[in-house]
């Protein structure tokens, strides 16, 4: 085990290792004393001194004791701490995968960060715990058994360890095999742990293309092939144990033989030859324990790589060395010359402009233009590669980023509500801070609801706020799912409110309401808007377009308009598509009626 962050979990509970471990000494201590009392017993018999008997059978029961209470103390104190330092490890981790920004989840598989969690965790806490309890343990015990069959007779121990060396070359031409082939098991369980959350994720679409017979012959694929890797691990692993066994039935046919001939010879008594026979006896379960403890230090060892991969990941989003803190935000923001690449590709270019505070700037443009990138830079989900972005005067990579983010509110099109209570996903916006004197449904919630204009539809829910909306909000409606993700981000009060196209499950009627709502809340704030609708942008006190990662055009809508350029085409398409849907909303139309869009301003 190279790895240095496994020791430093080991180190961190140091007293409770050395505590079992001295309990282990303890243990085989008196497992070492037992054979002594047993042979004092045989060599009375055979002098027929049986009026001992009693005493030797009274001192074999209170060793037997002993090394019980003993081993109960070592097992207590070192797997009790192995659940620590799991405990420990999977806080750490969960914490690290909490600094990793967006674009190392878009590379990394959620499958396999679930199965480093749980199996190779696991995998670690088995090493921590059993691994090194019975390491120590087995060490102790073979040096003391060898030291005490060297004092009956050094021939016939040095006949017994020429077995050893097959032992060792055993372990030297399986345990490689094993590390390799555990490693591609961990590997295809982290695949299929993919495939089924990405099945169930969209088990919506799956049901609508009516691919459930195609997706249950994927997983049996997967099933199959993690099947097939442990099949070939367990093949390397079952030959350990049947040599194993032959190792020690011919250890002990040459003990029968050799050791007889001495005790015919009157070379060893026979309580010798009986005490011998049980120090190889106990060698036999530390040398059986040795290829398991192998299997747990592979495993351990290629879960715990596993383990550093995801730890040696430097998040590239991260507070600088002296971060400053955004104490009392205004909600300036200025992007200046910014570019942004991903994997080399260039995803804006150059990019500049500012947004005074108070001021609400619309970011408009065809799909793939770069807008989400853009706004996501204030909160610093990425970061440009050239040129600034600042809040303040101040660039956003000087701050703290949770300062920067107290100051700003997201509202994405891709809403994520947590499996919890709708008061509960709004309340996750006030940051830990305590609502004043209310419930977890009433004050800022209830006001929040009503901006979102999603007051009226929990009216309707037999338990209204306490209503738990499933796993990513399930039981609601897109449109109500976004309207929950706008009054979670409401309630936090931000200087800078950045809407990414968060209208767009709603119809325009429920649009135009909650525009309307926002007016107060948007006339005090920095906010940046995001909308394919012009109807929702129209009114912003300046408009930005966008075109391939680049500035094509900005300013207000009538001048955009005047200016016929990539708005004023947006905004015909905008027009036609009104037209389209007031002509659908006609007496014959076959679709129910659709709310009328608002009137312009």
């Amino acid at each position: 085990m190279h790895s240095r962050r496994f020791w430093q979990y080991v180190r961190r509970h140091g007293r409770a290792y050395l505590t079992g471990y001295a309990a282990s000494a303890v243990a085989v201590a008196m497992a070492q004393l037992s054979p002594w009392a047993l042979r004092a017993a045989v060599d009375a018999i055979q002098h027929g001194a049986g009026g001992r008997l009693g005493m030797f059978a009274g001192i074999l029961a209170v060793l037997a004791l002993a090394e019980a209470a003993a081993t109960y103390v070592m097992r207590i104190q070192i797997l009790s701490v192995a659940y620590r330092v799991e405990s420990d490890l999977r806080h750490d981790y969960f914490a690290h995968l909490q600094r990793m920004p967006l674009r190392f989840y878009q590379r990394m598989p959620v499958g396999d960060l679930m199965a480093r969690a749980v199996n190779d965790i696991r995998a670690v806490q088995r090493l921590a715990g059993v691994g090194l309890m019975r390491s120590v343990q087995t060490t102790i015990m073979i040096v003391a058994s060898v030291a005490a069959m060297l004092t009956l007779h050094a021939g016939l121990t040095l006949l017994m360890l020429t077995v050893m060396p097959l032992i060792t070359l055993l372990y030297l031409g399986l345990g490689r095999e094993i590390r390799r082939r555990f490693d591609r098991v961990q590997a295809q369980f982290a695949a299929l742990s993919t495939r089924v959350q990405e099945n169930l994720s969209g088990i919506r679409v799956v049901k609508a293309f009516a691919q459930e017979p195609a997706e249950q012959a994927r997983f049996a694929q997967e099933v199959d092939a993690v099947v097939g890797v442990n099949v070939r691990l367990a093949r390397v692993q079952g030959a350990l144990w049947p040599a194993i066994g032959l190792i020690f039935g011919l250890a002990s046919v040459v003990l029968l033989w050799q050791g007889g001939d001495l005790v015919i010879r009157g070379r060893l008594t026979l309580g010798q030859m009986v005490q011998f026979s049980y120090y190889l006896a106990r060698l036999t379960f530390p040398m059986v324990a040795l290829g398991w403890i192998t299997n747990l230090w592979q495993q351990g060892s290629a879960s715990m790589r596993r383990l550093d991969e995801i730890f040696g990941v430097k998040p590239e989003v991260r507070d600088p060395e002296h971060p400053a803190a955004l104490a009392a935000p205004r909600g300036a923001v200025e992007f200046r010359n910014v570019t942004v690449a991903f994997d080399g590709v260039p995803v804006l270019r150059d990019v500049s402009f500012a947004v005074p505070p108070g001021h609400t700037v619309a970011i408009v443009g065809p799909t793939g233009a770069g807008k989400s990138t853009l706004v996501g830079l204030v909160p610093r989900l990425y970061d440009p590669v050239q040129g600034q972005v600042l809040v303040d005067g101040h660039d956003v990579r000087s701050l703290s980023l949770a300062s920067l983010r107290r100051a700003v509110a997201l509202v994405p099109q891709e809403t994520f509500l947590f499996s919890d209570t709708l008061a509960e996903n709004i309340r996750l916006g006030l940051d830990g801070a305590e609502e004043p004197g209310g419930t977890p449904h009433g004050g800022a919630v209830t006001r929040a609801a009503a901006v979102a204009q999603l007051a009226g539809d929990v009216e309707r829910f037999p338990l209204r706020y306490e209503t738990v909306v499933g796993e990513r909000g399930v039981t609601l409606s897109g449109g109500q799912r976004q309207r929950a993700a706008l009054a979670r981000a409401v309630i936090r009060d931000p200087r800078i409110l950045i809407l990414d196209d968060a209208l767009s499950s709603v119809d325009t009627d429920t649009e135009r309401r909650i525009l309307a709502g926002l007016r107060g809340v948007m006339a005090t704030r920095t906010c940046l808007v995001i909308s394919h609708r012009i109807s929702a942008v129209r009114d912003a006190d300046w408009i930005v377009v966008l075109r391939d990662g680049r500035i094509a055009e900005q300013g207000t809508h009538e001048t955009l308009v005047r200016a016929d350029g990539l708005y004023a085409a947006l905004y015909e398409q905008q027009l036609l598509r009104d037209e389209l849907d007031a002509a659908d909303t006609g007496p014959d139309a076959a679709d129910p009626p659709r709310p009328a869009r608002a009137p312009r301003a």
